[in-house]
């Protein structure tokens, strides 16, 4: 890569303003994809925009100021989850959002929720940003800094770990009726 000098010009830094702007609902939808509560979603999101303006001196290239950003709000949603790895959030809206589901509905919800919440972060990351944000293998993987191939791999993975969990829960509800 070409070495190239920091960000520091105010036109860099109101993009940077413009792009949160634009981008608010989205990064909190991700963070609330990832911790399941309201408040711990707009703290990460507050958390993001912090850190995104503190360090917007750091950034090389602005071309993926977008991609930075959103590497930034993982980040933070993974700190989050760390440091609150043994308790698990449930915001009611979700309860209230799967009371209007039917009965086999609601299950498979929470089936599939349980399931991601288990997954390891690398694979739990890539399935909610090309699933939940609805982003493709590329952007995925500029956004994590890997390569697409390791994007698909461990979307892969992550998917057949799902699968499997999925089919262990099944299992065990057919053997409690």
């Amino acid at each position: 890569m070409r070495a190239h000098t920091p960000v520091q010009s105010t036109e860099e830094r109101e993009h940077l303003y413009r792009l949160i702007e634009e981008n608010k609902e989205n990064l909190y939808r991700l963070a609330y994809s990832f911790v399941k509560n309201r408040d711990e979603a707009l703290d990460i999101v507050q958390d993001t925009i912090y850190k995104a303006i503190v360090s917007i001196n750091s950034l090389r290239n602005p071309e993926f100021l977008k991609s930075w950003l959103y590497r930034i709000a993982i980040n933070c949603a993974h700190n989050s989850l760390r440091k609150t790895r043994r308790i698990i959030f449930m915001d009611t809206s979700i309860l209230e959002n799967v009371m209007y589901h039917s009965d086999n509905k609601r299950d498979e919800i929470f089936d599939v929720r349980q399931a991601l919440a288990k997954l390891d972060l690398k694979y739990k990351t890539v399935i909610i940003l090309r699933f939940f944000e609805d982003m493709t293998l590329e952007s995925v993987a500029e956004i994590l800094d890997v390569p697409v191939s390791t994007v698909k791999s461990r979307l892969y993975r992550g998917l057949q770990k799902l699968k499997i969990d999925l089919q262990e829960v099944e299992h065990l509800e057919q053997s409690i009726k």
